[in-house]
């Protein structure tokens, strides 16, 4: 497994796969319009490099095997990693990329590692806790257009600072 970043002429490609990701996985937790509402919110070519530009992150495309089996965000903040975004595609789930991907993040040395997760997204909640993250907090997020982010925000320690 290896880590690709995507650069601006990748940019539409990972908004694609973005796209094709999150319709496949999220319909059993959020209705179709907040997919559609999130995706170009967050996910859209336009949105990405916007967050690039102006909030310090970083996109990869996630390799397996020479094939993209997903893409991870990140973003770099004063005292720790924020993973945004760790999405696998449904042929490649199950297979251990997302721990290869936090063994790899783990190496950037940071003192932790921070992601915010549906709350009712249970199988993802426990493959972080599995990883080490641990639920230090909750919050609601009004995003707009009436739809509201429910999350856990969980972390993974990486250092004794």
């Amino acid at each position: 497994m290896e880590l690709i970043r995507a650069e601006n002429d990748s940019i539409e490609k990972l908004a694609q796969l973005a796209s094709e990701i999150w319709h496949e996985y999220w319909p059993c937790l959020l209705s179709d319009e907040q997919i559609e509402y999130m995706v170009e919110k967050f996910q859209s070519a336009r949105a990405i490099k916007e967050q690039i530009k102006n909030d310090n992150y970083t996109y990869y495309f996630i390799v397996s095997e020479g094939e993209i089996a997903g893409y991870a965000g990140i973003s770099d903040k004063k005292d720790y990693l924020f993973l945004s975004k760790l999405y696998i595609k449904k042929d490649f789930r199950h297979k251990g990329l997302g721990k290869l991907v936090i063994e790899k993040l783990k190496q950037m040395n940071f003192p932790k590692i921070q992601l915010t997760v549906n709350k009712y997204n249970k199988n993802t909640i426990d493959a972080y806790l599995k990883y080490g993250f641990k639920i230090v907090d909750s919050v609601v997020s009004n995003i707009g257009c009436g739809f509201v982010m429910d999350d856990y925000i969980m972390e993974l320690p990486l250092s004794d600072n």
